[in-house]
């Protein structure tokens, strides 16, 4: 496969299991967590707002990779730094 400028290197084969594989377990176990939760596997026109439930867990995801990303980047023990946010000026005429 031909790498483009900033490409990252090609992936190395080994022996540990693929990501397909390893979702497709987590989707069935999450199918038979619903069906012994709620007696049945999700399905459309349901009766819940299926919208309003995937951006629920988009902002879910987003706090897990945020503090994944926070806890590589600052390891256990080491002093955080904590940023204040800017006030906002709202005056036009500053």
């Amino acid at each position: 496969m031909r790498q483009r400028p900033g490409d990252q290197p090609q992936p190395i084969p080994n022996d540990l299991p693929t990501m397909h594989d390893l979702v497709i377990a987590s989707i069935e176990e999450r199918r038979a967590i619903g069906i012994s939760r709620y007696g049945q596997a999700l399905q459309p026109h349901n009766g819940r707002d299926t919208l309003q439930d995937a951006i629920d867990e988009v902002l879910d995801l987003a706090v897990y990779l945020t503090s994944l990303k926070y806890e590589r980047d600052h390891p256990q023990g080491a002093v955080p730094t904590i940023v204040a946010p800017k006030e906002s000026n709202d005056d036009p005429t500053d």
